[in-house]
């Protein structure tokens, strides 16, 4: 039975020409620092954009937020809000940028060293900075979510916090930020959301209809309009349903009252930490090989997986998981994005490494069912070699 609380208070401004609406969603009064990553903003008339819209407001700029946002970075931005006196937060770009400014936003007034953020999954954040996002890469949903990943160069760490504090007040989502994309941030981007829905659908039975249909409606949509949004970088219509549906995938709602995994990311976190992997080439790696090997605690929603998202219904319980198992990959490497260790030139020797530090940062009981140990970790990751 279902039973659950949900709460979510970013507002969403959505279509083309909506980066003018910043003249009204900013606070006339603001001090803003606009964070964002490399030069794409500025080369694609985005930053001007946003900027023309703050009109006469006192803004300045934070460039450089890595692909993986570091805090050694972000350190640097809570430096200048505090030198500067500025008092809203603008992130435009994808999700790094985001969860980067969510952390800036909890930082600055942190009673202690900010670190311990991510060392506490944001138990200890009291308050924080308003702040809004203009999204220009749909993928991981943080621009309607209160979730962040950082990761700490010098400890080789890649740690989440989430609290309700550095929820977005607000985020702008244009599909036309997104044409200029390269291929490959696409893909991740596809790829970044369906995990996202199969962390929270593909577990156990618990009688939530509504969220199993929701959650396989996006799933199928990632399928459809995956591979055209490569196709068709242009296509309105396409690039404003990819926007949508990552947005949908992790803001809560699919989520509500069910139980939910997050191993993949978990594992996938400490792969990128460790080798440098974009985020989803490490969830296309665990996500089939995960399934694979959990498929007798997960057989019943695999089996629901492969008739309703795949249309596979014939064969034996067996057969047709391995199917989907299948059909899962090949859609993650139809977009471009590899699965298995050996096509990033990681070897078995990662293996001990990866799981040392899975130990290291107290993943050992992971999943819906908090069952999977160190052992079964280990499983895994052989299974992605």
């Amino acid at each position: 039975m279902l039973n659950f609380e949900y709460y979510n208070p970013t507002q969403i401004v959505f279509g083309k020409g909506s980066i003018a609406r910043l003249a009204k969603l900013v606070p006339a009064d603001a001090r803003v620092l606009v964070l964002y990553g490399g030069g794409s903003a500025e080369r694609n008339g985005t930053l001007a954009e946003v900027e023309a819209a703050l009109g006469q407001r006192t803004v300045q700029r934070f460039a450089g937020i890595e692909a993986n946002p570091s805090y050694e970075t972000l350190m640097q931005a809570v430096e200048q809000i505090r030198r500067e006196k500025l008092d809203f937060l603008l992130a435009v770009g994808g999700g790094s940028v985001i969860d980067g400014t969510k952390f800036v936003a909890a930082a600055v007034d942190y009673a202690g060293d900010p670190w311990e953020i991510l060392e506490t999954y944001g138990a200890k954040i009291k308050s924080a900075l308003p702040f809004g996002c203009v999204l220009t890469l749909p993928a991981t949903g943080s621009e309607m979510n209160s979730f962040s990943v950082i990761s700490r160069k010098s400890l080789q760490a890649k740690l989440s916090f989430g609290s309700k504090h550095v929820f977005p007040r607000f985020s702008v989502l244009d599909p036309t930020r997104t044409y200029t994309l390269p291929e490959r941030q696409v893909a991740n981007g596809v790829v970044d959301a369906f995990v996202h829905v199969m962390e929270q659908y593909l577990t156990y039975p618990v009688g939530a209809p509504v969220q199993d249909r929701y959650a396989e409606g996006l799933l199928q949509t990632l399928v459809e309009i995956g591979p055209l949004a490569l196709a068709k970088p242009d296509d309105y219509e396409v690039r404003a349903n990819l926007m949508w549906a990552a947005t949908q995938a992790l803001n809560g709602l699919i989520g509500a009252g069910v139980p939910q995994d997050w191993a993949t990311h978990m594992i996938g976190h400490e792969i990128t930490a460790m080798f440098g992997l974009d985020h989803a080439q490490t969830l296309a790696i665990v996500l089939p090989a995960l399934l694979d090997q959990r498929r007798a605690a997960k057989r019943d929603k695999l089996l629901q997986y492969a008739a309703r998202v795949w249309q596979i219904d014939s064969g034996s319980d067996d057969e047709r998981i391995d199917a989907a198992i299948a059909r899962t990959r090949a859609f993650f490497e139809s977009v471009g994005v590899k699965t298995r260790f050996g096509d990033y030139g990681i070897g078995a020797d990662a293996v001990p490494r990866l799981i040392a530090q899975l130990e290291a940062h107290g993943m050992t009981a992971l999943g819906e069912r908090r069952d999977m140990d160190l052992a079964l970790s280990r499983r895994v990751l052989e299974a992605c070699l």
